[in-house]
Order: C-alpha cells, then sequence, then structure tokens
C-alpha cells in the first residue's frame, strides 16, 4: 500500500469514529458496541427532555442554633416575647410617657400614656413588667428598673422620665 492509501483509510476510519465520540460506554451486559462500519438502528428512547434546573440553595438547622444570634441573649428582653398581662403591669417602663403630674391628699400621682393609647394613674410601688415606681416628684417620675444581663453587676437601675425636656427648661 502506498502512502496515500494509507492515509486516506486513517481519515476514513476517523470520520467513522467521531459521531461515536463522546458518546458514554453501555452499561455492562447490553453487548459490545456495533462495528465502525455498522449502521446504527435509532434508539427506542425518545431524546430525554432537559432536567428541570435545581431550586435554589435552603438551610435545614434540623436541631441545630443559627449560629447568627448570640449566646448571650443580650438585646432582647425575654420577658418582651411572653404573653403580657392586661394593663400597667404588662408595660415596660421605656414604652410608657409622663404626661402629668398630680398632687391629692397622700402625696403625688402621676398620669402615664401606653403604648395602648390609654391613660394610666401610678403612684409610688406600683409594678412595671420591668420594674415599679419608685417615686414622684413635682416635675418627674423616678422608675427603678430590673437590669435582666447576665454581665452587669447593677441588678436595678433608676430611670428618670421628666414632666418637661430639659430644653424646654431654660
Amino acid at each position: 500500500m502506498n502512502r496515500v492509501t494509507r492515509i486516506g483509510c486513517v481519515v476514513a476510519a476517523m470520520a467513522m469514529a467521531m459521531p461515536l465520540y463522546g458518546q458514554q460506554a453501555p452499561p455492562a451486559g447490553q453487548g459490545q458496541q456495533p462495528a465502525a462500519g455498522a449502521v446504527q438502528a435509532p434508539s427506542t428512547n425518545a431524546e430525554q427532555p432537559p432536567a428541570a434546573p435545581k431550586p435554589p440553595y435552603n438551610y435545614d438547622p434540623s436541631g441545630r442554633r443559627d449560629p447568627f444570634v448570640s449566646l448571650l441573649g443580650r438585646g432582647a428582653d425575654p420577658k418582651s416575647r411572653q404573653a403580657r398581662p392586661a394593663g400597667l403591669a404588662g408595660m415596660l417602663i421605656n414604652e410608657v410617657s409622663l404626661k402629668g403630674i398630680m398632687r391629692d391628699r397622700s402625696g403625688f400621682v402621676a398620669m402615664v400614656h401606653g403604648p395602648d393609647n390609654k391613660t394610666y394613674i401610678v403612684k409610688p410601688g406600683d409594678r412595671l413588667m420591668d420594674g415599679t415606681v419608685k417615686s414622684i416628684l413635682a416635675d418627674a417620675v423616678i422608675f427603678s428598673q430590673d437590669v435582666n444581663d447576665p454581665l452587669s453587676l447593677v441588678k436595678q437601675r433608676e430611670i428618670k422620665k421628666s414632666l418637661r425636656s430639659e430644653e424646654s427648661r431654660g
């Protein structure tokens, strides 16, 4: 065989092998691939539609804690998540605003406005959700707030709510 004939045979063999290139081998037990010169019968399986795209990633905690939530629980008052009692006993000190102070026979009483849009009359010793009314002065109410921070050395602090703001006094 001369050189041109050999090159022609190699090119012809490659041309017949090209359609088979890239196809997967049949699973074991389904026989051999057809010979290079044999005509392959059309597949009985219709062309498969493309697979549906995968849904976006969904994190399943399966009982594990959220790594982005603080272990100390700071910044959120656990009492605020509970079911609150009705009235003044279910309000936090930061939620009420001072509306007025009056004097009666027993001393001063104050009017506070709650988040429920109601006005309440308070006197020293009345209990709120996170503290008590410590004292009532002629122009302010002093609350004793329970501190719910495990890292704090102070367990109670005083909060003073003035009838007038500091700016309007002078």
